[in-house]
């Protein structure tokens, strides 16, 4: 079989992932190798989401107690309210934390290329090829998830409006300053500018869900829920009411990290084979009694973390055991033997339960950087065996695995969430999120030290073809876009309605995606 290499005119490449004996292998084995060890990287991400979106609930969900005063019968009133505000939760945790493994690649990238006059490609690459899967891939898949006939719109426009404005201001603001300002060159103050757009935006965002005068737009909002996503019983309340036959349906292992937990989670079918259905009790007085005093018992942190490890460990479910079809239960078996090394090591994880998620939070997302990292050596080998322009692999395939954690986050809220607010501006906030910070930073960071070492701008070695590509991507957004706004004017909401329908918006979605991906990749491979 004629190697890679050879078919692309390539020289071979001697660098190495883990030993340097790789480089004697040959180029087909070593790029197949290459790509496993990046979808069993890509399967990390998918791990690690399940307890990034735990610890992300519980600090949305954190309260603080409010007292007010009556001034004329000094009566005291105790109320809780939410620390987070529903719009800004859902553009920096939610479009921020679901957008950092693109973020963690480009800064990576960056901080690799400090002391070069030339800015990567693959930060860029995988933040525009993000941005695009983000807005046609995720929205085909939120507009068929609502079951046949229910319709879920967005309740507050305004917000949406907002969210989109910059969204598409985003990647006019990148076109102007690759092209118009200073073609081929990024200075530091617009790198500066670039991040500091990300905080207009908090701003913006903010003033409209508040209705500020002169500032927001003068269109009134439904009613929406209070919650990111509807109230779900916490995981150790779940443990109490299984252990004292609480009726009802009882989720078993949350917090496992496999990717098909994370999407049954939420799920309303009592068939469904991860959750189990246990004895009814009358005296609901008692069940409550028992839960609190099992409760005590068994919340104590270090007794959740050990059964993490217990969860991670374990290769065979109760409800595995219980499945008749040999061939299946097998498959699930090898499954979770593939996710447990990844498993075992996000257990190392603190339980959410400690300083309302955030330590959670934190550790999720600096694992989620190192599988980052991990993934810029690969892709870096992949293109040097291969001799595929990185740029290609960047906004195909790593935009694809790294926006794993984007397309969990609005299929979870198109699902919970009786409205649509938060599943797509999830997508809207971080594809800004994307342009003002994944690229705003490391372009901030390349062009300091540039300014402060040599006293030049940065330079875009590959600004034309990352111009086309936004240009394609801002021509098939428009089509995107037109079509929400279509069904609002027909079915009266952007998600859900007739299934024929869905599944229509849903492939043209897919179409649109498919002329991005294609036509981008016959401008940077010199076809167009």
């Amino acid at each position: 079989m004629v190697p890679f290499s050879s078919l692309l005119g390539h020289e071979k490449c001697d660098r190495y992932l883990i030993f340097s004996g790789e480089s004697a292998v040959g180029d087909n084995f070593r790029a197949f190798f290459y790509f496993l060890g990046l979808a069993y990287c890509f399967i990390g991400l998918s791990a690690i989401t399940a307890r990034f979106f735990l610890s992300m609930e519980n600090v949305v969900k954190h309260t603080r107690k409010v007292v007010e005063v009556d001034p004329v019968t000094k009566t005291e009133t105790i109320r809780h309210e939410k620390v987070w505000n529903y719009t800004i939760a859902d553009i920096s945790l939610l479009a921020f934390g679901t957008s950092f493994p693109q973020i963690s690649l480009a800064t990576i990238d960056a901080v690799q290329n400090v002391g070069k006059l030339y800015a990567g490609g693959l930060g860029p690459g995988t933040l525009v090829g993000s941005a695009a899967f983000d807005l046609f891939p995720i929205h085909a898949i939120c507009v068929v998830v609502p079951k046949a006939g229910e319709l879920k719109k967005i309740a507050d426009l305004g917000v949406w409006l907002v969210e989109l404005f910059w969204s598409f201001w985003a990647y006019i603001w990148l076109y102007i300053i690759l092209e118009v300002w200073t073609p081929n060159v990024v200075t530091l103050w617009e790198a500066l500018l670039t991040v500091l757009q990300y905080g207009l935006l908090l701003i913006h965002a903010y003033a409209q869900d508040k209705r500020w005068p002169y500032i927001s737009l003068p269109i009134a909002r439904d009613e929406r829920p209070e919650d990111w996503v509807t109230e779900e019983t916490p995981y150790f309340q779940q443990e109490a009411h299984r252990k004292v036959n609480f009726s009802g349906t009882s989720h078993v292992n949350e917090e496992n990290g496999d990717t098909v937990d994370i999407f049954s989670i939420y799920s309303e079918n009592p068939t469904d084979p991860l959750y189990v259905r246990v004895p009814q009790i009358d005296d609901k007085a008692e069940i409550l009694d028992k839960a609190k005093e099992t409760m005590l018992e068994d919340t104590h942190l270090l007794t959740i973390w050990k059964k993490q490890f217990v969860d991670a460990l374990r290769l065979e479910k109760p409800e595995t055991k219980k499945l008749k079809n040999m061939c299946h239960r097998l498959a699930r078996i090898f499954w979770q033997l593939l996710l447990l090394p990844w498993r075992f090591l996000f257990a190392f994880v603190p339980p959410c339960q400690i300083a309302h998620g955030w330590i959670s939070f934190i550790c999720s997302l600096l694992f989620i950087s190192g599988i980052a990292y991990i993934v810029t050596k690969i892709t870096d080998l992949i293109s040097c065996v291969t001799g595929i322009n990185a740029y290609v692999i960047a906004f195909t395939a790593l935009a694809s695995g790294t926006s794993w954690p984007d397309l969990v986050a609005s299929k979870i809220a198109a699902e919970r969430q009786k409205t649509a607010d938060s599943a797509i501006a999830n997508i809207t906030c971080s594809n800004s999120v994307n342009i003002y910070v994944g690229i705003g930073v490391p372009w901030l960071i390349d062009t300091l030290y540039n300014f402060i070492a040599y006293g030049e701008p940065l330079q875009i070695q590959n600004a034309e073809d990352l111009s086309f590509s936004l240009i394609v991507f801002f021509s098939t957004s428009v089509g995107c876009i037109s079509v929400l706004v279509f069904r609002r004017k027909i079915f009266g909401a952007e998600l859900g309605g007739p299934r024929l329908w869905a599944w229509v918006t849903c492939a043209f979605f897919m179409l649109l995606w498919i002329i991005f991906v294609v036509l981008s990749s016959l401008k940077v491979s010199g076809f167009i």
